[in-house]
């Protein structure tokens, strides 16, 4: 059996071994190199109990034997093999199923408060202990989209995008749990798909069949065409409609999804089969990237700077959108059997995201290992149409089973 030469290394510092090269089997597997990491703990640390760890091996995670991972890396066998090891994500748990009367077909968490739009056309906020809070009757037809602009003790504002055609900004008062209509947005001539609120709570984009692209202000004060405020409080006249900003078009088929990646800028998805990067304030398109499928749904990561996209061919891409040489695709993410509905990344953890399908599975990623996802999530008995990890704790998808379920993270940051 050929040896080759490693050198363990890793970031946690609690769990560091001595870096000098120690020559193992090429064939070591990670279950082997799990014991080796262990033992050489023990000996160095004292450590009582048994850690579970991954190894990195030129950012990818060792998932064969190493002798394969080297010579599909293209790695000199001659040289020392620098070996990463990290702890173990551990598997989400299962917390609460919240039942519904129809399809969840929009969901968006803050704090500890959920908030779910479904195809009856209701609103509805839960507690993250699935406790149900409130349901709010206001649309004409299924909600697609629903995002938090703010929230605080006393007050919640949130809005809802319906394939009514219009947009809604509600206020909720938590003290006295009820919902005020503040404004209706309206300027879509088809049903919209797509709701984000920028950096600073400031503006959203929505995102319609009607294949535009609208900027809106998100100020709970009634404001002029210009978007000055008006001196005029709103209390006498709740529900005011609201014209869009700004209107954007460049897209040929619908708009599913939109993620703001910059203060100023915007990425869009569309059945079209591309994705487009825009410039909120000069009200343009900056960068068109072309897929082969049409997209369904794609978000933005501040802590890597990349994009991932869902699509109709089952699979999940990371996208550098600043990429100007080279593939613009970095990753393939392979695993649902079905269309892929809806993507969203971790705010914590750069490399960790989570994707749900028509297969009735959401899947946990990390983009250092593309050809198996860390866990499947089941429990949903029909295909998952949103899903959400604003907050670290919680994954949270709903779908078209009536139900959102709450999965428990327990995530390292490293």
């Amino acid at each position: 059996m050929a040896n080759i030469n490693i050198r363990l290394i890793t970031k946690q510092q609690q769990y560091a071994v001595p870096d000098y090269p120690l020559s193992v089997f090429t064939s070591i597997t990670t279950n082997e190199l799990n014991n080796l990491v262990n033992e050489l703990i023990k000996e160095s640390r004292q450590l009582d109990k048994k850690i579970d760890f991954d190894f990195l091996i030129s950012s990818q995670f060792l998932r064969t034997t190493l002798a394969e991972h080297i010579s599909e890396k293209g790695l000199s066998t001659e040289q020392v093999i620098d070996v990463e090891y990290i702890e173990k994500h551990q598997p989400p748990e299962p917390q609460y199923c919240l039942i519904h009367d129809d399809w969840v077909s929009a969901i968006a968490v803050c704090d500890k408060w959920i908030l779910t739009g479904c195809y009856d056309n209701t609103l509805h906020i839960w507690s993250f202990k699935a406790k149900h809070q409130l349901s709010i009757p206001g649309h004409g037809a299924p909600i697609k989209a629903v995002a938090w602009i703010s929230l605080n003790e006393t007050n919640g504002r949130f809005v809802s995008a319906s394939h009514d055609q219009s947009t809604i900004i509600w206020d909720w008062n938590i003290k006295s749990n009820s919902v005020d209509c503040i404004h209706v947005c309206l300027g879509h001539e088809r049903g919209l798909e797509a709701i984000d609120v920028n950096y600073d709570k400031s503006l959203m984009a929505t995102g319609s069949w009607d294949t535009m692209l609208k900027i809106w202000s998100t100020s709970s004060q009634d404001e002029t065409e210009d978007g000055e405020p008006n001196a005029k409080k709103l209390k006498s006249d709740h529900g005011k409609t609201r014209v869009p900003k700004r209107t954007m078009k460049g897209h040929k088929e619908a708009i599913s999804g939109i993620t703001w990646s910059d203060k100023t800028e915007l990425i869009t998805s569309s059945w079209d089969h591309t994705l487009k990067i825009w410039d909120s304030e000069l009200g343009g398109m900056k960068h068109e990237i072309m897929g082969n499928k049409s997209f369904f749904d794609l978000h933005y990561s501040e802590l890597s700077r990349t994009v991932i996209t869902a699509s109709a061919d089952k699979h999940v891409r990371l996208y550098d959108p600043r990429s100007t040489e080279g593939a613009v695709v970095k990753s393939m993410f392979t695993s649902h059997t079905q269309w892929v509905q809806t993507v969203r990344w971790s705010t914590v953890d750069e490399h960790l995201f989570i994707s749900g399908a028509c297969d009735n599975e959401v899947k946990l990623w990390d983009t250092r290992s593309p050809k198996a996802p860390l866990f499947d999530l089941t429990g949903h008995e029909d295909k998952v149409l949103c899903c959400n990890w604003s907050n670290p704790k919680l994954i949270v998808s709903g779908g078209a089973d009536n139900t959102v379920r709450i999965f428990k993270s327990k995530q390292f940051v490293h």
